[in-house]
């Protein structure tokens, strides 16, 4: 019965002390930290999941060096960025172009063309998130 009782003290103690720490914590950051939330990509076409195989999530961490690009390509499914260092400056067609600093998110555009250039001093490393199929291609590099 006694070694039960100092079990379970134990036990009861590690709760309070994980809440505590989990509590110190919680001041430091907030507990949910929103990036992005909508329906369209960041030229406002309307997301689409696809429908055409077997859903496939891949996640990468690109890092390019100041200047470098990606060259011309498209996303043939939804593509999620979010800047984690430096600066990314997007090339759209007709002229349209965005750049995207530290701690910014983005809907990539689908089925359009652009190329990303690191515009910044620094290297740029950016989470990307592709909502893809199985056994395709998350990317498509286009000749220039």
């Amino acid at each position: 019965m006694m070694k039960h009782l100092t079990t379970t003290i134990g036990w009861v103690v590690m709760a309070g002390l994980i809440v505590v720490a989990g509590q110190a914590g919680a001041k430091d950051y907030p507990p949910v930290n929103p990036l992005l939330k909508g329906g369209k990509t960041i030229l406002g076409q309307p997301l689409t999941y696809p429908t055409d195989g077997p859903a496939q999530i891949q996640s990468v961490i690109v890092t390019m060096p100041p200047g470098a690009q990606t060259g011309l390509h498209t996303h043939p499914y939804p593509t999620f960025g979010y800047i984690l260092e430096g600066e990314l400056t997007v090339s759209y067609p007709a002229g349209v172009t965005k750049t995207y600093r530290q701690g910014e998110a983005v809907m990539e555009a689908v089925d359009t063309p652009h190329n990303g250039k690191n515009t910044g001093t620094e290297p740029v490393r950016i989470l990307v998130v592709f909502m893809g199929v199985e056994g395709k291609a998350n990317t498509e590099v286009l000749n220039d």
